[in-house]
């Protein structure tokens, strides 16, 4: 408005005035209501869609109204699945970034959600609070880097404060300078409406002013208002002078309404709704339009306001319903894990595989959107719990069998001490039966710590196969098994060889030889023993065709022959042999990985072999009874 009035033009206007004009006041102006903010965990309490109020400072009381804009409050919780590193990082983004000031919720969720992992983690490694030495707190580097990032960013956010105050301050001592001015018009002698060009002056400065500290906001605002008011109040001025001002406010509001519009159809629902507060706090600073215009005017704002409102409350439903969505979900994993947790596991094999479904659950966990604000970190702690359960019996179980392989690996040492000492034994089968009984021993023990295993087992073999070749050798090689096989081979092949003549005698004198090289040879691995005793009576059959009725120990280099009952005695003989082979066997046979078919294959021969020695025993018995 034009500063250059004639004062007879105004003087002619306030005769025709009639009254006092409307103020521009909350009173005589369309006000802004606010309805309540939608009861969602995101939507911050001092955030809530504005409507009508019955007073100017309504819409965001206290400072939040002058300050910067609302910064969305952070969930401490919405950093439980990060790792140290990872909320490291993240705090080094946020101190980067420009809006660093005005995201210190943020950066206190992040401290928080660091130091409970922090926390947890030591915990779990066993790490005394009171150690500080890294070689004994691992998380001491990482631990001090964030505690310098963090204090770096309150020393920076101190004085960003400091100067925020400092400027309020200033602010405040201009807006106290303003209401001096405007006190001065109001109580002056003056033709107050002479001062309507100062008095715009003076708003155009309030409202540039900026933010006063909180605890001085209501009282210079009510201040500033009561003047304002009082002007209006005893200034008549034009109804052209009026009517100017109710067009310039007009154009103002009518830009408020379109801005609002367009932010009605912004998709950031939440964006949106903080940029109507800020309109509507631009609305508060401007006065009344005609009288005519200002239901119109208000219901087109209102009408955008509340397209806002209702998006943002829909918006928070719909995260209400996806919450408890996601809670069901993590419910139902909870659970699970807690039924997995709870189950009575025995082997090695088992805690694998419910390891990697533990793992599979904790990857569909993280699959999941955050529960209600009330409930998620009730269900993430449940979560926790039913993991840590069942990572805790899975360490317990492992720490059992590392305390039963240690008992079996002195076990096994004091059967290694005790072979070592018989190994030199000369007792030939006092000391094989107690080989035998180590070998045994060694084989019902459990398995020790894989790294001692082999060595173990070298030295414990080592002891044995010691005696059994001092005690082979002293037999003079009856226990050579292959040496016996080739050399009875030997003799089948000299009988093959073998040319009759024209003399019997002759031919009965080398029969009884090839017989008495034959018997003095010793026994042969078992699974050949058919085989080559089939093939010598074959050539004995061929080349002396009376051989087989002198069978039953005629043929024994002019000897006497053997009674049944030797026989039968020999016979026992050899099968307890046989039966003390096998055994010794087994225990050479349990330190191989793929010896478990030559094991049953032992024992069944064993079996055998021990009902036969029952049939003999009846059959000795019986000769015996008949020599009597």
């Amino acid at each position: 408005m034009s500063e250059n009035i004639n004062p007879e033009e105004i003087q002619k206007v306030l005769s025709d005035v009639e009254g006092q004009v409307d103020t521009v006041s909350g009173k005589a102006e369309e006000t802004v209501e606010t309805a309540a903010a939608p009861a969602v965990e995101a939507a911050p309490a001092a955030e809530a869609p504005v409507e009508e109020v019955s007073e100017p400072a309504a819409v965001a009381s206290g400072p939040a109204a002058e300050a910067a804009p609302a910064e969305e409050p952070a969930k401490a919780d919405s950093f439980a699945d990060k790792t140290l590193a990872e909320l490291s990082d993240l705090f080094v983004q946020l101190k980067d970034s420009a809006e660093r000031m005005s995201r210190s919720k943020e950066a206190e969720a992040i401290k928080s959600a660091f130091y409970k992992l922090l926390g947890r983690l030591k915990g779990e490694s066993g790490v005394s609070e009171t150690e500080e030495s890294s070689q004994n707190n691992p998380f001491e580097a990482v631990e001090q880097n964030f505690k310098a990032l963090y204090a770096d960013y309150k020393k920076e956010r101190a004085e960003f404060n400091k100067q925020q105050d400092a400027q309020r301050e200033e602010n405040l001592a201009k807006k106290q300078a303003i209401i001096e001015e405007l006190k001065a018009i109001v109580e002056g002698q003056d033709d107050v409406s002479a001062q309507f060009p100062a008095f715009r002056e003076l708003q155009n400065r309030w409202r540039e002013a900026g933010p006063v500290p909180a605890t001085a906001f209501r009282d210079i605002n009510d201040t500033y208002q009561f003047y304002v008011e009082k002007f209006y109040d005893m200034v008549k001025i034009g109804r052209d002078l009026r009517d100017l001002d109710f067009r310039k406010n007009l154009e103002a509001k009518e830009a408020f309404c379109e801005a609002a519009e367009k932010l009605a159809g912004n998709e950031n629902v939440v964006s949106a709704f903080h940029e109507l507060q800020k309109l509507h706090e631009q609305w508060k600073e401007y006065g009344p339009v005609a009288r005519e215009k200002r239901e119109d005017i208000w219901n087109r704002f209102k009408a955008a306001t509340a397209v806002i409102n209702k998006k943002y409350q829909a918006h928070f439903e719909g995260l209400k319903e996806q919450q408890a969505d996601n809670l069901a979900k993590k419910t139902a994993l909870c659970e699970r894990t807690e039924e997995i947790a709870a189950r009575e596991i025995t082997s090695s094999g088992e805690w694998n595989a419910l390891s990697k479904e533990i793992e599979e659950i904790q990857a569909a966990w993280r699959r999941i959107g955050y529960a209600t604000k009330k409930d998620n970190q009730k269900i993430y702690d449940r979560f926790r719990a039913a993991c840590d359960a069942f990572y805790s019996r899975k360490r317990d179980f492992y720490s059992g069998i590392k305390d039963n392989m240690n008992e079996n690996l002195e076990k096994k040492l004091a059967l290694i001490e005790q072979a070592e000492q018989l190994k030199t034994s000369t007792e030939w089968k006092k000391a094989t039966d107690q080989f035998i009984a180590l070998q045994k021993q060694w084989k019902e023990i459990g398995p020790v710590p894989r790294k001692k295993s082999e060595a173990l087992w070298k030295r414990f073999r080592g002891a044995c196969d010691e005696f059994f070749a001092a005690r082979d050798s002293h037999s003079g090689g009856e226990n050579d098994f292959y040496g016996n096989l080739r050399a009875k081979r030997k003799v089948i092949e000299d009988v093959q060889n073998y040319v009759p003549g024209e003399d019997a005698s002759a031919n009965e004198e080398a029969m009884r030889g090839f017989a008495d090289r034959w018997q003095a040879i010793g026994h042969v691995p078992f699974k050949e023993k058919d085989n080559v005793a089939r093939a010598y009576h074959d050539a004995m059959e061929e080349k002396f065709p009376g051989f087989a009725a002198q069978r039953g120990g005629q043929i024994r280099s002019g000897r006497a022959p053997r009674s049944p009952k030797d026989a039968l005695i020999e016979k026992y003989n050899k099968l307890q042999q046989n039966i003390t082979t096998y055994e010794n066997n087994i225990g050479f046979f349990s330190a191989s990985k793929n010896s478990e078919p030559l094991i049953r294959q032992m024992e069944e021969r064993i079996e055998q072999a021990k009902a036969e020695l029952k049939e003999l025993e009846v059959q000795i018995r019986k000769a015996e009874e008949g020599e009597a």
